[in-house]
């Protein structure tokens, strides 16, 4: 007799994506019972008797999940879920790495044209009906632009600035051969020497331990002065306060922030009031974009199917890199 599981989907799949991770796990070595819900809705007690989560919930809530034994994420940063305490060693944890690159990889390309275009500028002129140009620009095409990680966000991303004309320098944990979007790639402790080079500084670094606060306030003060960056990776990357006070010193022409160490961000943190500072309230990585949504469906579709059969799954997440 095949062994009752139960899976509880947190994730708005359409009803053909629901079929197709239920005909997934069709087979003779599980009775599958699925249930959807959204992870608003969520309480400890619906947690009880799952045995499989697909989609992301607060660690918090997963706790509750005593018969859990595997999570798969509808994210791919995984490092909160690392945390000590919140999953035992024996629940399997995979995530959804390469459904964002599309989506964040645009998100990126749209602050660093909105920074180096000074859009912020002239949409604040636009409501006060002022006719005024900011003057000297810089384009993407002949800049130097560092992208920091080379994953599947940064690594569109940097496709999508090379093919633009700019000089594209990749950071990744150790350096290695420039894939053909690339005309450098260093590692992590290449980057003192790669900052000071760039126009651009593009952020697409998943959080934990090694990406804490990467840039802090000397490598921030070791960018051009003019220089820009944006980042849809983890908050935490950039040390805020460090941010705030290298801002205030003139320093760097604009920041577009789409992630922050604490979200939501503090109605009165002075980075709303900055005029060098572009805002967005992380919508880079959501599920607005259908094709970021079907992918995910995909994934955790094919990892059900492993999963049924006793086959090793993908996107299984190192807990000690939080990715």
């Amino acid at each position: 007799m095949a062994e009752q599981k139960n899976i509880l989907v947190v994730v708005p799949f359409s009803d053909s994506q629901k079929q197709a991770l239920e005909a997934a796990v069709e087979g003779e070595r599980y009775e599958c019972a699925f249930s959807y819900q959204a992870p608003e809705d969520v309480d400890p007690e619906d947690l009880a008797q799952v045995n499989v989560v697909v989609g992301s919930l607060p660690p918090a809530l997963i706790k509750a999940a005593a018969g859990l034994e595997w999570l798969q994420l509808s994210w791919a940063g995984a490092d909160v879920f690392c945390a000590p305490g919140v999953l035992s060693e024996q629940v399997m944890l995979t995530n959804a790495s390469g459904a964002y690159g599309l989506a964040c990889s645009e998100q990126l390309l749209a602050q660093t044209f909105a920074l180096i275009r000074e859009i912020p500028l002239y949409v604040r002129q636009q409501e006060k009906h002022e006719w005024r140009q900011s003057g000297d620009i810089i384009s993407v095409e002949g800049s130097t632009v560092l992208v920091l990680g080379l994953g599947d966000i940064g690594g569109d991303y940097a496709r999508k600035v090379k093919a633009l004309g700019a000089y594209v320098i990749g950071v990744r944990r150790n350096a290695g051969n420039a894939p053909d979007y690339c005309d450098e790639v260093v590692g992590i402790d290449g980057l003192d020497g790669a900052l000071p080079r760039a126009d651009i500084i593009a952020g697409a670094l998943p959080g934990g331990p090694a990406t804490f606060h990467l840039l802090d306030e000397a490598r921030l003060r070791a960018c051009k002065p003019d220089a820009y960056i944006v980042n849809v990776g983890r908050g935490n990357v950039i040390d805020q306060e460090a941010l705030k006070r290298v801002l205030a010193d003139g320093h760097l022409a604009g920041v577009g922030l789409d992630v922050f160490e604490s979200e939501p961000l503090p109605a009165d943190d002075e980075l709303w009031d900055s005029d060098r500072v572009l805002i967005t309230p992380h919508v880079a990585g959501q599920l607005y974009l259908p094709q970021t949504v079907q992918c995910i469906a995909d994934i955790c579709a094919n990892n059900l199917q492993a999963w049924s059969h006793g086959e090793p799954l993908a996107h299984v997440v190192d807990r000690e890199l939080g990715y």
